[in-house]
């Protein structure tokens, strides 16, 4: 096997376990890897759509994975693998070729695949759901038993029971659980019906892009002609006014062709501030649901069940510290249990009470909460790093430079409710899987190398407490 051949399909595999498998497919799976002359590494994609899809939305996703696969700083670029004059393929027609539908793809009503050929098709198949967030999966309790039902009798019978099904609390919480588990059941139980998530990050850059390259009508295909839309942290429409607008269209529009619509936000539609009162009527006409803070016995089995998936036993004193100290994210008590786990992986220790107490020190000994701002966290890597905010920011890719970023997004991610879309604007405006590339790569290399580990616990600590 060719160098690049070898070098790419590491990056390949790396890619595939980064990704859904709608993306890998969509995006990543007929590339080809040759070398040039002068050292490049050329991927070659079958169609102008793949092309302009990784260079819009995984261009830096590729280039970690190439770092990480052992081609660091190697320059590549990406073509269109024409096919060849002898070959009696017809190549007069360079327009992109739509892939062709999947099977069981339910065509009783339109879909971006027969009506648009500007790759909104190619978009559809990218519904970027965790399949590890499943209905199975989320832990039940007191504080979120009603919003699982109704999330799990939306995905039954879509648009039969609650519609619009209207989702808040706080930051991690579970909201985005649910509708990964929604669109994960709807997927799996109807093949035939069209799935569509999207934070509303993504639908407003969207929006501003259609109108950027006058693509309009191929956006609103793009969402009004789904049979189940869910749109994540619909709080940040707020003050936008033309997105609003666009919004409430589409909403009407699914609403009249009976496809189910479900939306979470942090706020109940009516303490959204500046948000359209035709809008938060909208919103108001559905079933509204609310998750809390887990109680002391679900944020146990939700360690419990974490737990069961480490190679290392977590004893059930260890579990109760830290359930009883961490109250009010789930986000932040799966964290604390990776730490401790991490911790004796690294160090070939048992994993007890006391050496849990040692490693969450800081949550235990912790007074009066210091508030966590994006600035805050920036100025604390910096300090510890020895890196400017700018240098943090910028596009440089010096090694040093880029697990320093890395460990700060994790931070970012452990401390605040920064959906992954606003912790990337943090940091220049990068896209959104660059940071879900930081979080899961540092949370593996925490257990595997003590200095990572240990630059994670400190700038937590210094965020945490300011020292």
């Amino acid at each position: 096997m060719k160098d690049a051949e070898r070098l790419w399909t590491r990056c390949a595999d790396a890619l595939q376990s980064q990704v859904s498998e709608a993306v890998w497919k969509a995006s990543f799976e007929e590339v080809e890897a040759q070398s040039t002359e002068n050292g490049i590494l050329l991927l070659l994609v079958p169609n102008s759509l793949v092309k302009e899809r990784i260079e819009h939305r995984y261009l830096t996703l590729v280039r970690d994975a190439l770092d990480d696969s052992g081609g660091w700083g190697t320059p590549f670029r990406i073509d269109v693998n024409l096919p060849t004059a002898d070959t009696g393929d017809e190549v007069a027609d360079s327009r992109p070729v739509a892939p062709p539908a999947p099977a069981g793809l339910d065509r009783s009503r339109p879909t971006p695949a027969s009506t648009d050929g500007d790759g909104s098709r190619a978009r559809s198949l990218e519904v970027p759901l965790n399949p590890g967030y499943t209905f199975e999966a989320f832990v039940i309790g007191d504080s979120n038993r009603f919003a699982h039902a109704a999330a799990r009798s939306a995905a039954e019978t879509p648009a039969r029971s609650y519609n619009p099904l209207f989702i808040y609390g706080g930051a991690g919480l579970g909201k985005t659980h649910l509708l990964h588990a929604i669109g994960n059941y709807v997927r799996e139980q109807y093949p035939g019906r069209h799935v569509k998530y999207v934070s509303t990050e993504t639908f407003m850059n969207e929006f501003v892009d259609a109108i950027r390259v006058n693509t309009g009508m191929a956006f609103k295909r793009r969402y009004r002609e789904c049979d189940v839309l869910m749109v994540d942290d619909i709080q940040f429409m707020e003050g936008k006014e033309g997105l609003q607008q666009e919004f409430f269209h589409t909403f009407n529009s699914l609403y009249q062709a009976s496809s189910q619509i479900v939306l979470t936000s942090d706020k109940h539609p009516r303490s959204i501030p500046t948000l359209e009162d035709r809008l938060r009527s909208r919103f108001l006409s559905g079933l509204i649901t609310d998750v809390q803070p887990p109680e002391l016995e679900t944020r146990l089995a939700i360690l419990q069940k974490k737990a069961g998936g480490d190679t290392i036993h977590v004893p059930d004193d260890v579990l109760l510290l830290i359930a009883a100290n961490v109250k009010d994210n789930i986000r932040e008590l799966e964290g604390a249990l990776t730490r401790i786990v991490a911790y004796a992986s690294l160090n070939r220790e048992p994993l007890t009470l006391p050496l849990a107490e040692k490693v969450l020190s800081d949550v235990l000994e912790a007074g009066e909460p210091r508030r966590i701002t994006p600035k805050l966290i920036l100025n604390d890597t910096s300090e510890m790093f020895g890196f400017t905010i700018e240098e943090l920011c910028g596009p440089s890719r010096r090694r040093p430079l880029v697990t320093a970023r890395q460990i700060s997004m994790y931070v970012f991610r452990q401390l605040t409710d920064f959906s992954y879309p606003a912790i990337a604007r943090e940091f220049g405006g990068r896209d959104h899987t660059t940071v879900i590339h930081a979080v899961d790569k540092i949370s593996r290399l925490m257990k595997e190398r003590r200095q990572i580990y240990d630059q994670v616990a400190e700038l937590m600590q210094k965020v945490r407490g300011g020292g």
